[in-house]
Parts: structure tokens; sequence; C-alpha cells
């Protein structure tokens, strides 16, 4: 199941909450600081990366204070590489193999790519409606996912993404 809400990430119930990153898992907008704000000191120190990941790659932590248990990074960008529609897509397909792997039931998610510079609203929406509508139809985990949005005015244009991939 597929839905969207108007709320705080960080206060939203699910098993793991998607965290759009950079390939050294600095926050990839600011929109998402508020989640390090509220998970605190434990979840600080797990932001570390050996070496850059590639955009596209999503990886699993705790996620301190959080209201969920765990958190799913989706790189986005790197220095060399901007957020583009190809690294969305690919990094939604990889928090949902992630949300496999650790049989997550429930997780929650920002609309990825999205901020100054980066893919509108409506853009980034689609191509995760699409990955999500695809790849749920096979998948045991998760069961349900949580499109947490900022406004009624979001909420409205990924649920008609959503409406108009699922009428396809």
């Amino acid at each position: 199941m597929i839905h969207v809400v108007v709320d705080d990430l960080a206060f939203v119930p699910a098993d793991a909450v998607v965290r759009p990153a950079t390939s050294t898992l600095e926050p990839a907008s600011s929109a998402v600081r508020h989640l390090e704000q509220v998970g605190g000191a434990a979840f600080w120190k797990q932001l570390r990366v050996q070496k850059e990941l590639d955009v596209g790659a999503a990886v699993v932590t705790a996620a301190g204070e959080l209201e969920a248990e765990f958190v799913i990074h989706a790189v986005v960008r790197s220095d060399t590489e901007d957020v583009s529609s190809a690294g969305v897509r690919r990094s939604m397909r990889s928090v949902l193999q992630r949300a496999a792997d650790w049989e997550l039931a429930r997780v929650s998610t920002p609309v990825l790519g999205t901020g100054p510079g980066n893919l509108s609203l409506e853009d980034a929406a689609r191509i995760m409606v699409d990955v999500l509508a695809s790849e749920l139809r096979v998948a045991t985990y998760p069961k349900d996912v949580c499109i947490v949005v900022e406004s009624d005015e979001d909420r409205a244009i990924v649920e008609a993404c959503l409406r108009s991939r699922i009428l396809k």
C-alpha cells in the first residue's frame, strides 16, 4: 500500500525512514536536517563512510532517537554527479531492496531528489511512484510505503502522480 501524508518525517511511525543523502552520507537537502536533530548523537555517530558511495546506492543504519528503528540512506548525489532522474530511480530501487533485505514492513520517505537546483516535486514524485508501483507489485517487503510531504499542495501533486500511475 502506498499513501501520502502531510507530516514531519522524523515522527511518522515506520520500521524505517528514508533519508536522501550524498555519497558521503551528508544530507542531500536542508529539509532532512531535522531528522539528524531528532535522531541525536546515536544517529550522528553512524554517518561515516570509509569510501564514497555510488549515486543510486542505499545503506541502512540505526535511527537513534527517531520514531523509526532504522534509517535507509538513499544516495541521490555526489560531488561529481548532480541529482538526476536516473539517480533518483536507482536510489528508490535500492531503498526498496534494502527494505526487502531487512524485512522492513513499513517505510516512510520524503520525495527523493527535490529542493533548490534539483528535480521538481512533480518530476521526482512521478519517478518514485513509477518505481514503487512496479516494484511493490512483486515484493514481499515493504508492505506499506508512506510518502511524507510538507504541505497539502505537495500532497495533491504526489497523489495525482499516484492516481495517474495506478490508472495506467
